[in-house]
């Protein structure tokens, strides 16, 4: 193989490294600003989630910038820590980004329901997936949200009417 075919190969394997780079230092800005805007606990501003993280604010201002400097494992490893959510692989995997963002919301919509814990008993609960458990989390909640409205929109009953002319 000729000399200059072998280094244009390395050129655009080069290049083509780059590009993977650059990419995924974009997703993880982006993700890094997601999570840190819509986290239940959040919004955080750079300095609370650098702090939470143990990390600087140039550290995470830069890596929020899709030209950002070279994270480590540690700082992605930190700032998922922080924020509970065990998968680091979030910053980097778009699988992994929409489960947990999933699993998320349903904490969130827990929350705003003033769910302060669940617990699910079944002995087969360990082949549930994320997904499964958050669908059936939310199943719940849309029940329970219908219940209460049809329970707002009910006509009082004769029984409430009796209550309300003994109380008078």
């Amino acid at each position: 193989m000729p000399a200059g075919q072998h280094v244009e190969h390395d050129a655009s394997t080069t290049h083509g490294l780059d590009e993977q780079v650059r990419g995924a230092k974009t997703a993880i800005a982006s993700r890094l600003r997601h999570i840190r805007q819509h986290h239940p606990e959040g919004p955080f501003t750079l300095a609370q989630l650098a702090e939470r993280a143990g990390v600087s604010k140039r550290t995470l201002a830069s890596a929020e910038s899709a030209d950002g400097t070279n994270l480590t494992i540690e700082t992605l490893v930190k700032v998922a820590h922080s924020l509970g959510i065990a998968r680091w692989a979030y910053f980097l995997d778009e699988q992994v980004f929409q489960q947990v963002n999933t699993e998320l919301a349903t904490v969130r919509e827990l929350s705003r329901h003033k769910v302060r814990s669940a617990a699910l008993r079944s002995p087969h609960s360990a082949s549930f997936s994320a997904d499964q458990m958050s669908e059936l989390l939310s199943g719940i909640i849309d029940a329970a949200a219908q219940a209460r409205d049809s329970l707002r929109v009910m006509p009082a009953t004769a029984s409430d009417d009796q209550h309300t002319s003994d109380a008078s």
